[in-house]
């Protein structure tokens, strides 16, 4: 891709930065809902016990999985317009139904429903910017899902605080989606990702199981996989290690955690705003190294105080990775091939996210709460070899591609 798409955006690009943004807000707005809406309300609503939450988690990161694996052929076929258009509509009918579900069962099968229509979003808007866009959007982008992740509980919270039910702001998640879906339709030309250098013959798209027998594509996916896994590992369970195991009041703890969650957003909007300068390879790694410092410290805990500034070192350090791994599919891999790896990443980091924190709780409940620290240390060692076995592995990006969709 060009120097001045790297560096330059005109008029019309700020208008597609700026709707791709406000998508992304929405995308964050409906998970964090759930932190919220779950106990006791919706529980109450449907008579379940505390741990039906998780069949609820299985629907919807069983649909985010499938949808973004799926994104890179979906775009071959119809673009990233017509991907992101498919996104908002999904998202209307599953947060609409949330809001409108007489029964649990319905509101699992609807979960799959948001849960799709996160992945297409999630996985289309990763793969446009890397396409068409560098380092700094990119992260701005992310920081923008941050953001929607932070309105979400405030949100849920005011209408809940007002006396209405929690059924509003799923409908309130579902207007904005709405919206978007307008927004979409009116642009969905406009949605191209960057075209060719002069001279250079454009080639037909490769199949997705092509791809996928790239060891290079395999080594970002399980990357990706143990990301995702420490991000939301580190953020679940900190409040449990520090409150159970470290007597730590629930307060207390429950800002830090908070904390940590806001440096994932405040670290972004940084990171954006230096990246053009800075080499993306010398960054993640620095910043998967912080991660690393940050976990051991939390094992270490000379004092909770120094726990606590461990996993806010946690929160930041991770902040670029996840957009600059993905900016850099697209470099390494090239606009063929980069689509689907992308859509794998994204599918395997939404699998991280629910099973690593999972594997967490099982070591907890069975060997103590004070193992998740260690086990934290093991999943950041895990990123950092991954990493550096993927730059190491030289390959020829088209070799043995087959085309088609």
């Amino acid at each position: 891709m060009t120097a001045i798409t790297k560096t330059k955006i005109n008029r019309a690009d700020l208008l597609m930065v700026g709707i791709a943004y406000a998508g992304f807000i929405a995308l964050g707005i409906p998970g964090t809902l759930l932190n919220i809406a779950w106990s006791p309300y919706m529980r109450e609503t449907f008579g379940l016990p505390l741990d039906s939450l998780g069949l609820l988690l299985i629907a919807s990161t069983a649909g985010y999985f499938f949808a973004s694996f799926g994104s890179g052929r979906i775009i071959n076929r119809l673009g990233v317009g017509a991907l992101l258009l498919a996104s908002s509509l999904l998202g209307v009918v599953g947060l609409l139904s949330y809001a409108l579900s007489p029964s649990w069962v319905g509101l699992i099968v609807f979960a799959l429903v948001s849960g799709s229509a996160g992945g297409l979003m999630d996985a289309g808007m990763n793969i446009y910017f890397a396409a068409t866009y560098g380092p700094r959007l990119m992260n701005w982008l992310h920081a923008c899902f941050g953001v929607g992740a932070t309105i979400g509980p405030l949100l849920m919270t005011t209408i809940i605080q007002s006396g209405q039910s929690w059924r509003w702001g799923y409908a309130l998640a579902a207007a904005i989606y709405g919206a978007l879906a307008i927004t979409f339709a009116l642009t969905r030309g406009r949605w191209r990702t960057v075209e060719m250098p002069t001279g250079v013959k454009s080639q037909a798209p490769v199949r997705a199981r092509s791809v996928l027998l790239l060891p290079a594509v395999w080594l970002g996916v399980a990357v990706f996989f143990a990301y995702g896994g420490l991000e939301v590992a580190a953020g679940q369970w900190s409040s449990t290690l520090f409150t159970q195991a470290r007597q730590v009041p629930a307060g207390i703890a429950e800002r830090w955690v908070s904390l940590y969650w806001g440096s994932f957003t405040i670290g972004r909007f940084l990171y954006g705003a230096i990246a053009n300068r800075i080499q993306v390879v010398t960054v993640v790694r620095l910043c998967m190294l912080g991660a690393l410092v940050g976990t051991a410290i939390i094992w270490w805990n000379p004092t909770n105080e120094i726990g606590f500034l461990g996993l806010a070192l946690v929160g930041f350090a991770q902040a670029p990775v996840f957009p600059l791994l993905v900016t850099n599919t697209q470099e390494r891999l090239g606009p063929r091939l980069a689509p689907h790896a992308i859509g794998f990443q994204i599918a395997a980091a939404s699998l991280g996210i629910a099973l690593v924190p999972a594997l967490a709780g099982v070591l907890a409940q069975n060997v103590g709460v004070e193992t998740i620290a260690p086990f934290l240390v093991v999943i950041a060692v895990v990123i950092i070899a991954l990493y550096e076995f993927s730059l190491r592995l030289k390959e020829k990006p088209n070799a043995g591609i087959s085309e088609g969709r």
